[in-house]
């Protein structure tokens, strides 16, 4: 018989898990716009008055993370930005883009969203209908319009020819993995002069070597319609890059209507030339706020 007063273990538990369940149950915008309401948001004046500076959001692409975008959220951050990084999948179009729609709608208020590479198939398709997204960002990145699939915009990619001389395969349940080799296997030049071009020597076999892998599932899936097509978009293309040649770039960004500048990087001109990205981030903020 337990002294009143006391609560038995089991009871603390339920009380716990019946807790835990109440928590779950709250939708994201409505926790976001609870979370809005209780403290100030970045840039907010002690008055409760906003000065609006939207959540920067930055989704990285295939054989890459989060990590990509570190010089450029610091910058930013700096300047006084919320700025997040959720990881993308990499499951294939559809999975990813409802997983990146999903985290959009944990943000209360105005979001700038800045992708690379595969991350422009995912924004393109994430965005779409949410209010709050203001501008697109693309810095190397693919840019697809309605009913077009991964494979349509690759044609003249280093990644883009014989997939057994370009990737390394890994089974999984009800579907494959794909790696990037490390060594030239013609066509494919290797992963230093096709996906890593213009980075620091030291730095190409760290970054082949934490490379996360690609599903087979993007390069069938269709994208839907383009959030661009609603939204401001800027484009920021790198005249070196070659698994998105320059001209592919510039072909997809004219069809967004995008804003476009260039800079000489390769593809990972977000890790070699991140001021450059810096400021084409903000100047898609200074225009759109």
């Amino acid at each position: 018989m337990l002294s009143r007063g006391r609560i038995s273990s089991d009871r603390v538990r339920s009380l716990i898990i019946a807790a835990t369940v109440v928590t779950l149950a709250v939708l994201p915008g409505q926790y976001a716009a609870a979370q809005s309401a209780s403290s100030p948001s970045v840039g907010a004046s002690s008055s409760g008055s906003a000065t609006a500076k939207p959540t920067i959001v930055f989704v990285h692409g295939d054989w890459a993370d989060g990590s990509g975008w570190s010089s450029e959220v610091a910058q930013l951050q700096q300047l006084g930005y919320t700025v997040r990084v959720p990881a993308n999948p990499l499951r294939g179009p559809t999975e990813d883009a409802a997983y990146i729609a999903s985290f959009l709608n944990s943000i209360a208020g105005p979001i700038v969203l800045v992708a690379h590479s595969y991350g422009g198939f995912v924004i393109t398709n994430a965005a779409t209908g949410n209010p709050n997204v203001r501008a697109l960002v693309y810095v190397d990145a693919f840019i697809p319009d309605l009913g077009q699939k991964f494979t349509d915009l690759a044609a003249g990619s280093c990644v883009g020819g014989d997939p057994t001389k370009t990737f390394s395969f890994v089974s999984i349940p009800g579907g494959v993995d794909l790696y990037l080799q490390s060594a030239p296997n013609p066509p494919y030049p290797g992963f230093a002069q096709c996906f890593a071009n213009g980075v620091d020597a030291q730095q190409i076999p760290v970054l082949w070597a934490e490379q996360r892998p690609a599903s087979v599932n993007e390069f069938s899936e269709v994208s839907g319609p383009p959030a661009w097509a609603a939204i401001p978009s800027w484009d920021l293309v790198g005249t070196e890059d070659h698994v998105i040649p320059e001209a592919d770039q510039r072909a997809m960004a004219t069809t967004a209507h995008a804003h476009i500048s260039t800079f000489h990087a390769g593809h990972l001109g977000l890790i070699t030339k991140p001021d450059i990205v810096v400021d084409v981030v903000l100047r898609a903020i200074r225009a759109t706020s």
